[in-house]
Order: C-alpha cells, then structure tokens, then sequence
C-alpha cells in the first residue's frame, strides 16, 4: 500500500505541474488556449504536440502532429502522430480562408499551391499562380497528385468533414495533411485561435499569438460597447437557396456573435452549432417579425429590393422587408468568407453598425443596404 502510495506521489512529481502560464515542467509546457475547444498543444524540448479533437466523435483525436524543427535532428523517440518539419516552405493551402490567414501572418511565399483558384480572390494569390510560383493543385476534394509531387509540398491543409471518406490518393503521399477543422469551433474566438497553431507551422508563432491578442482586444471592446446600446433589434439571416433556407444554429459562431452584438436572433435557443435546413413557412413563422435583414449571395452586381421579391415573392411579408431595413453582403466582391473566420471582430463591428446606429461606429465594411 505504501509503495504504491509512493509511486503515485512520484508520478505526479514527475509530470507537468499547473502554474500560471499553462501546465510545464522540465519535459512539457502546455499552451494555454482561451477559446479553442478542439485542439490541445503541448511543447517538448525537442518537439511539439498537436491534437485535434474529433468535433463529430466526442473523446476521440481527429489527428496527431508532432512538430519538429526542420533545422533539428528528428528526435530518436517520437509519440505517436503525423511529423510536421517547420516551417512549412511549400504548403498546398486549399481554402482562401486560410491562403489569406497565412498572407496577414507574412507567410504568403510559404505557399506553393492552392486548390480551385476560382473561388480565391486574393490578388496576391491570383498573381502568383499567373507567374507560376504557385501551383493550380485542383480540386479541393481531390486535390491533383501529380502537382503535388512535382512541387515537393511538405504539407497540405484541407478540410474535414464528416463522413468524408478520407483523402483518397492524397493519403499515400506521406506529406503531411493538417486537417483545418477550426470551422467546427462554436465560438467565433474559438475558431480565430486557431491560429496560434498555424503560426507555429509556418514560423510565425509570435507573430500569429500577436495577431490573436489584437483580435481578442477588439473584439471584447466592441462586445462591451454594444451594451450600451439603447437600441434592442432582431435579425434573420441570409436567405432561401432553392426549397431551403438555411439559418445559422443557435450555438453556431454567428448565433454568439449576434448575442455579443446585442442583437436577439429568433433561433437563439436552438443547440445546433451548424446550420439549419428550413422550410420557407418555418423561417416564416419564426422570424417574420425580425427588424433587420442580413444575407450573403455572389453576384457581378450588387442585388436589389426588386431582384430580391423577384426570387421570391414571399419576402414581401417580412418586417424587414417592407421596412427596407435588408442589408446584403456580396461575397464576390467583399473579402468576408476571407477575413471574417479569423477576425470576428471585424465581423462582430458590421453587426453592431447596422443594428446600433446610436453608436456611430460608421460604415460596415461587408454589409450594404439594398436599394430599389
């Protein structure tokens, strides 16, 4: 009994010990995350650590990376998990939402491909891939192998989703394949933390936990200014796509940042952190009442009050509608799906323009009202 007394004690001796700045001991540090749910980083002498949680399976890793300076000898003894030598050097970066994180963070020449430039407008990226200095990997479903290959990529950042199937052929390279699972966070700070991770792989980590700090500052700034607000409005949120609508969840990072806004949003309650499918008369009935307007959509032109009943002649029977209070927000010519993942405040400042005006904050950056 004793003996097996000592042993406990000597374990806990041995191992990480709380303090202020995260859990260290001579052998580990842990990162101390604010926000971020669904990853775990630990630093080691020699190496780091990196896990990601399962965001569809409770209590299970999605992935593994044991991140290893490329200027180091890899380490005879590894836990189990992805090796990843950074920085990365020449990283295929599928999304525009990250290609445009790794640009803010210095890193643009870091990458070396990209996937379906079609949907990328950076200029940064779009000039490179006319100079050659960026390789066209595809699809981001299946990204191209042989492109892959040709490059010498020593990593490749693509998305998970559930019920994927995996990664096909792009699974038996042997490169690295950080999965940005970031968009499953159900907080808009969560999400934007993430990257301190991705600053580490690229060699930027005080750069990026810089970076954060800002985002943060801001953000809380904005969420206590909107409190002072006089004005209390609703909104509803984007608009149908064929027999759908889909509206943000409730417990999704646009539901938290509505309630940061001090904005009431009629699905606030719900426990969904995605999307919900809807039915037009569901949306309807929940919503009819809302005072403001907000929807995202692509066009060559900026939508207006009479294209919008065009698609729809049900909208006319919106509060929002009929008080010509319908902002819009043209993904193809503002830099939203690029910016706001990873500057909600940013976001969260649109919000607070459009629904307290008693602030004069000024003009949204993403949002534009509709005009006749």
């Amino acid at each position: 009994m004793k003996k097996s007394l000592f042993l406990v004690i000597l374990t806990i001796l041995c191992s990480c010990h709380s303090r202020h700045q995260g859990v260290v001991s001579d052998d580990c540090d842990t990162v101390a995350l604010k926000y971020a749910t669904h990853i775990s980083i630990v630093k080691h002498h020699d190496f780091t650590v990196v896990k990601l949680a399962d965001p569809w399976n409770t209590g299970k890793t999605l992935h593994t990376y044991v991140l290893v300076p490329a200027d180091k000898e890899l380490p005879a003894h590894l836990p189990d998990g992805a090796v990843v030598r950074t920085p990365l050097k020449r990283a295929v970066v599928a999304t525009s939402v990250h290609c445009s994180l790794v640009i803010d963070m210095g890193k643009g020449t870091s990458i070396g491909g990209i996937c379906e430039p079609q949907y990328i407008h950076i200029p940064y990226i779009q000039d490179q891939l006319q100079k050659g200095s960026i390789a066209d990997c595809g699809s981001g479903m299946a990204p191209t192998v042989e492109k892959i290959i040709d490059m010498q990529a020593d990593a490749i950042f693509l998305s998970p989703f559930q019920n994927s199937g995996g990664y096909g052929k792009v699974e038996e390279l042997k490169i690295p394949i950080i999965e940005t699972a970031d968009y499953m966070e159900t907080s808009a700070l969560g999400r934007a933390e993430w990257m301190r991770f991705y600053g580490m792989l690229f060699g930027c980590e005080q750069k990026a936990d810089s970076m954060f700090a800002e985002v943060e500052k801001g953000y809380m700034e904005l969420k206590a200014l909107a409190k002072t607000s006089a004005d209390k409005r609703s909104i509803m949120m984007d608009k149908q796509t064929g027999a759908v609508w889909y509206v943000p969840g409730g417990q999704s990072t646009l539901g938290g940042i509505f309630a940061d806004a001090g904005i009431d949003y009629p699905w606030k309650d719900d426990d969904h952190s995605g999307s919900l499918a809807l039915p037009f008369e569901s949306v309807l009935e929940k919503a009819e009442h809302a005072d403001i307007w907000l929807f995202r959509y692509n066009s060559p032109h900026d939508i207006t009050f009479k294209e919008l009943l065009s698609d729809n002649a049900g909208y006319k029977q919106f509060k929002a509608f009929t008080d010509k209070e319908v902002y819009g927000c043209n993904t193809a010519s503002s830099t939203f799906y690029e910016e706001t993942p990873f500057h909600p405040n940013l976001l969260l400042r649109d919000f607070i323009c459009i629904a307290h005006p008693d602030l004069q904050l000024g003009e949204p950056r993403y949002f534009k009202k509709l005009h006749e």
